[in-house]
């Protein structure tokens, strides 16, 4: 009689290779690549950083505006002819206007209109 014994196919061959590492290999167009991608949000961000530097200003302490309230009665002309006598009563008014960005020069009595900093005291 005769034996015969059984050897799953390929066990041989894959017991004898060894398992061998590879070096990643870029080309030098794939360095290109991947020094693009790295570099691009880098300098995205810095760009939006340069782009948006002035947004944000300190001031010293608190600003503290000036301000009258209008009484009843009075007009822009009156309000203006009191804040600033020695200037010219139509520029007092054409600023008191820009300031407050009045649409017209009708006043309410109680309204709060902002003094422009060189008017005030």
């Amino acid at each position: 009689m005769s034996t015969f014994t059984s050897a799953p196919l390929g066990a041989a061959s894959v017991a004898s290779r060894e398992v061998r590492r590879t070096r990643l290999r870029l080309t030098r167009r794939g360095r290109i690549v991947v020094t693009f991608c790295v570099s691009l949000p880098i300098v995205v961000v810095l760009m939006g950083m340069a782009l948006n530097g002035g947004g944000a200003t300190a001031t010293s302490g608190d600003a503290v505006m000036a301000t009258v309230t209008v009484a009843v009665g009075e007009s822009l002309w009156s309000v203006a002819a009191a804040l600033a006598p020695e200037s010219s009563t139509a520029d007092v008014v054409a600023d008191l206007i820009a300031v407050n960005e009045l649409q017209s020069a009708e006043l309410l009595p109680g309204q709060v209109l902002v003094v422009p900093e060189r008017y005030a005291d």
